[in-house]
């Protein structure tokens, strides 16, 4: 396999390679994408030096293709004229000039056809690498399309991860805010609250039924103080009257 060949292969192997297959296989899609920049990069570059030396071969072919083809008609230019100039002898009855520029016309005719084989020789190879310059140009052109794909590709997956990773930042620092969440705080320390009034409450309630029952045994005490007094009285023959205003009809 010749150097243009193995360039060619690489070229058309590289720039057919799909993307999102390799993305698919990769245990670690953005390294891999680096390591596929960094390919593509050397191989444009290796390409770039192939194709430039064939083109320069190309160009040495068709500037000696184009000198064969001027040989050509300066050798049959100088054939005509050795052949005018040998008639002229003929005419003139000079057979030994004539024959003379006859034999340089052959001369000139057979460096003619040389010239021509090696035109014609050459004008199939000189097609042939127009046509590999032409594959390797398009070839590149495309090498360079998908390293620009291959480093757009790179930066999205760059700029994906870092959204991620900030998201995932800013998920945990909100988990950690529900772990922590101040208004439970809050819901346990009024509940804290409520169960301390609760308590208040119960205690005024128990103080306040004790200054009643207090109250109820000094009425009960001064009711029985009353009784002993009146059966005193009673007994003394003072007996008070009973403490009852009189009703309407009676006044």
């Amino acid at each position: 396999m010749t150097q243009k060949q193995s360039i060619l292969g690489r070229i058309s192997q590289l720039a057919k390679a799909n993307i999102n297959a390799l993305l698919d296989r990769a245990e670690d899609p953005q390294k891999m994408l680096d390591q596929l920049v960094r390919d593509y990069t050397n191989n444009i570059a290796e390409a770039e030096q192939a194709i430039a030396q064939t083109i320069g071969n190309l160009r040495l072919a068709e500037q000696d293709y184009h000198e064969d083809v001027e040989s050509v008609r300066e050798w049959g230019a100088k054939a005509l004229a050795a052949s005018r100039k040998a008639d002229e002898y003929r005419a003139a009855g000079n057979s030994s000039e004539a024959d003379r520029f006859d034999q340089l016309t052959k001369i000139a005719l057979r460096k003619q056809m040389d010239h021509e084989s090696e035109a014609k020789q050459a004008q199939p190879m000189i097609e042939s690498q127009r046509a590999t310059v032409e594959q390797l140009k398009t070839g590149l052109a495309a090498m360079k399309d998908k390293l620009v794909q291959l480093k757009s590709k790179r930066d999205q997956l760059v700029a994906r991860q870092k959204a991620a990773e900030a998201q995932q930042t800013v998920q945990g620092a909100i988990a950690s805010i529900n772990v922590l969440d101040p208004t439970s705080e809050l819901s346990r320390f009024e509940e804290t609250v409520r169960r301390e009034e609760a308590l208040a409450m119960g205690q005024a309630e128990i103080a306040a039924s004790s200054l009643e029952s207090q109250f109820a045994e000094l009425e009960s005490a001064g009711e029985e103080l009353e009784l002993e007094a009146r059966l005193a009285a009673l007994k003394s023959g003072n007996a008070p009257a009973p403490q009852i205003a009189p009703s309407s009809d009676e006044a």
